[in-house]
């Protein structure tokens, strides 16, 4: 499994951003993607994540009705829409998941945030007051 985060650059609080994850080499309909977000002196922080093949989807407490996890199966890519920014959203935000579709049922559910096997490099987030 590959996974290539983009789309984060600077934003304004309040303003908007969407964030990409593109997933390669395994299948993608059975696959599930988490959301981490890593500030500097923070643990990383697990904010979103889909099982697509289950239709589920989880948020933290942090952004739950600010940001939106979606899926694209033709596309490969899992999206974060994320809205109403503020400044404490900043930090480099990864996309991460199991090691392969067969845990991606229940990744979400029972690993997700505290587990991940394939990460994506990871894009960088700016909010500007």
């Amino acid at each position: 499994v590959q996974l290539v985060e983009s789309g984060g650059g600077s934003a304004q609080a309040g303003g908007s951003l969407r964030l990409s994850c593109a997933m390669s080499g395994d299948t993608f309909d059975s696959y599930a993607i988490g959301w981490f977000r890593q500030t500097p002196g923070k643990a990383r922080e697990g904010i979103a994540c889909i099982s697509v093949s289950a239709g589920q989807k989880f948020y933290s407490e942090s952004v739950k009705g600010r940001f939106t996890i979606s899926s694209d199966s033709a596309q490969k890519t899992v999206y974060l829409q994320m809205n109403n920014l503020k400044p404490e959203d900043a930090g480099v935000y990864f996309c991460g998941g199991p090691v392969s579709h067969y845990s991606g049922p229940s990744y979400c559910q029972l690993y997700w945030p505290q587990e991940a096997s394939r990460w994506g490099q990871g894009t960088q987030v700016t909010i500007s007051p």
